[in-house]
């Protein structure tokens, strides 16, 4: 059951000092199709994409899980994971991840959100209460791939999975979910940069010219 979508939750914001600790959990084991090579890979400045991904979900996480393909290369500081059966997209990437942290609530960002803001998933994580889920809604689209979810949901993913269904917005319907307005983002995130995919050619030159090499 996915809640009502509310329209400006400034004052449901708690104190960030009651925040718990959470893992975070980025996917990266797609194939990259609309980019034509491997997303994680790709340069920003000194870093790859997952670098620079991991890098800043430092700043909220303790813990880093990278869910990706058995041939990819992914930072030495992290948690590895794999999906059980390569190919069946995020569903089964947050399925993994979840299965292995060790934390209640997670983080969980797709390896092509270079532009994410740490204010914006602590704001986020502030704002989950007691739903399985918690995810911002960008011009009328959730964006479960930069999200809160909480580690118990774990077997409802991998349930969707063995029933044959490959829908990231299933999970949504299934579990708990708080969609919240991007519009309560914009006072640390002005144009919601935290919710761009990079994800094909473009969109790429698009996010390096927001983020100049040094």
């Amino acid at each position: 059951m996915i809640a009502p979508l509310i329209p400006d939750p400034r004052s449901l914001i708690p104190d960030p000092r009651s925040l718990i600790p959470v893992t975070a959990i980025i996917l990266c084991g797609g194939r990259s199709s609309r980019m034509g090579q491997d997303k994680a890979s790709l340069r920003f400045g000194d870093e790859t994409m997952l670098e620079r991904i991991v890098r800043i979900v430092r700043a909220v996480a303790d813990h880093v899980i990278v869910v990706a393909r058995r041939d990819q290369p992914v930072p030495s500081d992290v948690t590895l994971a794999y999906d059980a059966v390569e190919d069946l997209g995020p569903l089964a990437g947050i399925a993994a991840g979840l299965a292995i942290s060790k934390s209640d609530l997670n983080v969980v960002v797709a390896c092509d959100m270079p532009l994410i803001r740490p204010q914006v998933l602590e704001r986020l994580a502030s704002l989950i209460d007691d739903y399985d889920a918690c995810v911002g809604v960008a011009d009328g689209h959730p964006s479960p791939l930069c999200g809160i979810y909480r580690s118990r949901i774990a077997p409802d993913a991998q349930a969707l999975l063995d029933s044959g269904e490959r829908r990231m917005m299933r999970l949504l319907e299934v579990v708990r979910t708080k969609r919240v307005d991007a519009a309560v983002f914009r006072d640390i995130d002005p144009n919601l940069e935290t919710f761009i995919s990079v994800d094909t050619p473009k969109k790429y030159a698009d996010a390096r010219s927001l983020i100049p090499d040094p």
